[in-house]
């Protein structure tokens, strides 16, 4: 059953709507997205600690954080100019600038190529293209993307260019023909319906399977119910953003979980499961063993939601000076090499 599909049912079973597509991310009026819901919509597996090897998580999985493969990021600049009143001159821009946060992450210029789907398809990758495109129909399309009959083409011809770079073959000047490698997409979960058909067709190209690790939405400050919008800059934490600015978010914005008085909080504790500084600290603090303190500490009242707001704030605004000190680092000279291959 498709996205669309599966969220007019549950509407019509009187539960709270939910909308989850590669485009808009809305959850429940009460409780924000069900991940449980999720998960089992779209076949996936829940990544717990048997899972894992018995080597130490990093906080942020990620191929930076350590692997030597080669890494491929698509940076879908064409997807941005049909779905937003944008031109093709400003996609294009709009990409080169995410490509200069994504290399002042620490990416291995040597094994990272970074392309714009503006200035790469064509050759095999346009050939993987149309061996999916001809695979899907129209109806896969329509029911797993829930395109209208008032959608314009373009929407329908996109998800061949999302599915394109999970094959080696799009790439043979990174790969050298070696066409049967497994392509590893780290995603969030909205993302799921592009790579579920891309896994459908794979077989049928005669390639493997791509596999997906899938993440969690991050909430916005408001909540889990809340939505990050660029028109409205208090709705997230930049990373262009100083240090007095995140503080001002956090303490002025951050919804919390803690009681509305200090006596209250110290008798009742917090509501973790909803206080979204507990969920900023769960993404971005590395010790895990503090973070658990903090949460045992908030939860049961020893620790007051300033306090907390605090931490947060000392831990965003570490990472937001780093990052924009390895930002202005980056060149247009650097961008080019990473974007050459």
């Amino acid at each position: 059953m498709s996205t669309v599909l599966n969220v007019a049912a549950a509407a019509a079973e009187g539960e709270t709507d939910q909308v989850v597509t590669p485009w808009e991310v809305t959850g429940a009026a009460q409780g924000g997205v069900n991940y449980d819901k999720l998960v089992d919509q779209f076949g996936c597996q829940r990544i717990d600690t048997a899972s894992r090897t018995s080597r130490p998580d990093h906080h942020i999985t990620s191929s930076a954080a350590g692997s030597s493969l080669p890494t491929v990021i698509q940076l879908t600049d064409d997807e941005k100019f049909l779905w937003k009143d944008l031109s093709i001159a400003e996609s294009k821009r709009l990409a080169r600038e995410n490509a200069k946060d994504i290399i002042a992450c620490g990416f291995d210029v040597e094994r990272t190529f970074i392309f714009s789907d503006f200035q790469y398809v064509g050759g095999p990758f346009y050939e993987n293209m149309m061996q999916v495109a001809k695979r899907v129909t129209f109806n896969t399309i329509r029911g797993t993307f829930g395109f209208t009959p008032e959608d314009h083409i373009g929407k329908c011809c996109f998800p061949p260019v999302q599915a394109a770079p999970s094959f080696a073959s799009s790439f043979p000047h990174l790969f050298g023909g070696n066409d049967q490698l497994r392509c590893l997409i780290p995603c969030a979960i909205d993302q799921d319906p592009y790579f579920r058909l891309t896994r459908d067709v794979a077989p049928k190209m005669g390639y493997l399977k791509p596999s997906l690790i899938e993440s969690k939405f991050f909430p916005a400050l408001q909540g889990e119910c809340g939505k990050m919008s660029a028109n409205d800059p208090n709705s997230a934490v930049y990373l262009t953003d100083k240090s007095d600015i995140i503080k001002e978010k956090i303490r002025k914005y951050a919804f919390s979980g803690g009681q509305s008085t200090t006596e209250l909080q110290r008798k009742y504790g917090a509501n973790v499961d909803v206080d979204v500084c507990i969920k900023y600290l769960n993404f971005f603090l590395e010790d895990d063993a503090e973070f658990e303190h903090i949460k045992k500490e908030y939860k049961a009242g020893n620790m007051l939601t300033g306090e907390l707001k605090d931490r947060v704030v000392g831990v965003l605004s570490k990472i937001a000076l780093a990052h924009q000190n390895a930002r202005a680092q980056v060149t247009e000279e650097m961008v080019d090499a990473y974007m050459s291959g």
